[in-house]
């Protein structure tokens, strides 16, 4: 079975890109979901990111995720140590997944598929781009947060020229009847 490597910056459309995948049968295992699941339930996890970030770093039995993020978007040594707690946990929980799919590929869907340096664990990555200002429109009107807020989360990603570097197929997601037609073209060409 091949692993398949989804990614791009935020309100790129990676989702959407996954969802027209799922929709033809390809098992999606979507890294951040399945990161806050984990956060919330591992122990070792809780154990140390209570030991980097405080016990704030909790509320109760979840991950407080607005005080996590204020600590980890301005402070880039913090957001790689939390990172170098996750990641290895969700790596393992996608390996254990994926071999129980039963399809000639799978996709793993991850914002920081080459930040984190799992892309390397894929035959194949797929980078989903769009223009900065149509992303950002995205995320504002899905997130109703500020273009601020924004434009930090993503300078703490990879540019979309950096990624095109390492990525093997890239989908411009600016029309989603281009997008699909591009998807069903990978499909056939994976199936």
């Amino acid at each position: 079975m091949r692993i398949i490597g989804l990614t791009g910056g935020i309100g790129s459309g990676k989702t959407t890109v996954a969802k027209m995948f799922s929709e033809l049968g390809v098992p999606i295992y979507i890294a951040d979901t399945e990161a806050k699941k984990l956060t919330d339930s591992s122990k070792v996890i809780r154990r140390k990111l209570t030991a980097l970030l405080g016990e704030e770093a909790y509320l109760g039995p979840r991950l407080n995720r607005a005080f996590v993020a204020a600590k980890i978007f301005n402070d880039k040594s913090l957001l790689e140590a939390v990172n170098a707690v996750i990641h290895p946990k969700v790596a393992a929980h996608f390996r254990k997944w994926a071999s129980k799919q039963q399809a000639p590929y799978v996709i793993k869907e991850a914002a920081i598929l080459f930040e984190n340096g799992s892309y390397k664990d894929c035959d194949l990555v797929i980078l989903v781009t769009a223009p900065k200002e149509m992303r950002i429109a995205r995320v504002m009107a899905r997130d109703n947060t500020s273009k601020t807020a924004i434009e930090q989360r993503m300078d703490n990603q990879w540019s979309d020229e950096k990624k095109q570097k390492l990525a093997d197929i890239i989908i411009e997601n600016i029309d989603l009847k281009t997008t699909r037609d591009k998807v069903e073209k990978i499909h056939k060409s994976l199936s």
